[in-house]
């Protein structure tokens, strides 16, 4: 999965947001705070497509940018791309528990007993 910059973060936080596809004067707009040229813009959207990042839809004038997945599924595969660089996961994953609050914790364990079997992933090692 690419990485994205700093510019490309807030891009994409507005899409993530927005409840339709932007044009890139609406991504500009909803930016203003950063002051930007829309060629900028443009630059960003066109990396982020690159990236797969965001879909363009061409049918229409001017094109609308979407983000390609939801915000939680961008995370929940960084995640996944950070645990598959450890060499003990079973190690991540326990520290990661162990720094996790009561809170997060018991959101954890509500999620694992009402998680269907057939819908994990089988891709990924065990550990």
């Amino acid at each position: 999965m690419g990485t994205l910059g700093e510019l490309e973060r807030s891009a994409m936080d507005v899409l993530w947001s927005a409840e339709s596809g932007l044009s890139a004067t609406e991504l500009r707009d909803a930016l203003a705070d950063r002051d930007l040229a829309l060629t900028t813009v443009h630059t960003v959207l066109s990396r982020l497509e690159a990236k797969n990042f965001v879909v363009r839809e061409r049918s229409v004038r001017p094109h609308r940018y979407q983000a390609a997945s939801s915000r939680e599924e961008h995370v929940a595969e960084l995640m996944h791309e950070v645990l598959g660089q450890a060499p003990d996961r079973e190690a991540v994953l326990a520290r990661f528990i162990g720094s996790a609050s009561n809170d997060e914790t018991d959101l954890l364990r509500r999620l694992l007993t009402h998680l269907d079997p057939r819908s994990r992933r089988t891709d990924r090692p065990a550990s």
